[in-house]
């Protein structure tokens, strides 16, 4: 029987990625469809994403499905014709990696999930079957020329910092599931303007765009293929580039460049820069921003806790380190700053 999952440990995965001098092509897809049997989908999945020496996460659930994957270039032509070939996944749009990073993965997860996108919707009559109209990078640049037109970011408030649309809506939120309320909220004196939703890849605006339409809004769009498809065609095409700053990502890499332009501040100093980076005490990995400058000053801690704590012996850090909740923190400026200096 084949080994469904991985066994080496991740340390081990991504030294030997890093040492690896085999180009790589970074590549994100998701598509919205009834998997009946998701157990079988995930694991025929695995053995074949193996095959191709594929790194990344793909989510599996009866809805559909939701990968950022990573595979060597010589090989995408091949992960292309078995995506082709798989039942309810052809024709299916794969977005390249605005910029190519050097490693944006070192293992591959292929994980059962009740949602690809949890939104906490419960409503049984809610469907994804209605869903708003997609827009391309001409259409939104078009539209986004009238005032009858609002733009709203549906991703987190930490990606829309570092870069966003001109003029785009913020929903400060730190999650998808208290947007969805939140947007309907927020448009309710807008229902009869053209509302275009955007997130970095799609997946998020597509389910945002039908949950406006179950909550009785007409004149929804949502961009397709999200920033990536759109900074894709906007550089194919020479047209206009209506995204400022960096495109956050969930990978190794926290970010792509897509201008030139740093909207965002260190949450350390407040001088501007856009780098996220996880707080490296492994008892809290806070997502903040910060400069090379307090990254040296505070050794790639958040705050002077961590950086008391880091200095701590090892066993006394494992020690202190347990029952302690080790889930993904996320800096939030609405949120007390205390552990900021």
């Amino acid at each position: 029987m084949a080994l469904l999952h991985n066994r080496v440990s991740r340390k081990e995965l991504k030294e030997k990625m890093q040492a690896d001098p085999t180009p790589r092509t970074t590549i994100s897809f998701y598509r919205y469809l009834p998997i009946a049997d998701p157990v079988y989908f995930r694991d025929e999945m695995y053995k074949s994403m193996k095959s191709l020496q594929v790194f990344g996460r793909i989510y599996i659930a009866s809805e559909g499905i939701n990968a950022q994957i990573s595979v060597p270039t010589d090989r995408l032509e091949l992960l292309r014709n078995y995506l082709e070939a798989t039942p309810g996944l052809s024709g299916l749009r794969l977005n390249i990696a605005v910029a190519e990073p050097e490693h944006s993965f070192f293992v591959l997860d292929v994980k059962l999930r009740k949602k690809i996108v949890a939104d906490g919707i419960e409503d049984p009559d809610f469907s994804m079957e209605k869903k708003g109209k997609y827009v391309n990078a001409v259409q939104f640049n078009e539209m986004t020329n009238d005032p009858n037109t609002i733009v709203i970011d549906m991703r987190n408030h930490y990606e829309y910092e570092v870069g966003h649309f001109k003029d785009a809506l913020e929903i400060p939120s730190d999650t998808f599931r208290e947007q969805l309320p939140m947007a309907a909220d927020m448009m309710q004196e807008h229902k009869n303007k053209n509302i275009i939703m955007y997130c970095t890849g799609g997946i998020r605006c597509e389910k945002a765009s039908a949950y406006l339409l179950h909550q009785g809004f007409e004149n929804v769009y949502h961009l397709e293929g999200g920033i990536i498809h759109y900074v894709n065609q906007v550089k194919e095409g020479g047209l206009p580039n209506k995204f400022i700053g960096k495109n956050f990502v969930f990978d190794q890499r926290l970010g792509e460049r897509v201008t030139e332009d740093v909207i965002a501040v260190c949450h350390q100093c407040g001088t501007p820069c856009d780098t996220h980076t996880n707080c490296v005490n492994d008892a809290c990995h806070l997502l903040f921003i910060q400069c090379e400058g307090c990254k040296q000053k505070w050794n790639g801690c958040c705050g002077k806790d961590c950086l008391d704590f880091i200095q701590l012996p090892e066993a006394e850090q494992r020690e202190r380190r347990k029952g302690m909740d080790l889930g993904r923190n996320i800096f939030n400026k609405a949120r007390d700053r205390k552990q900021h200096p």
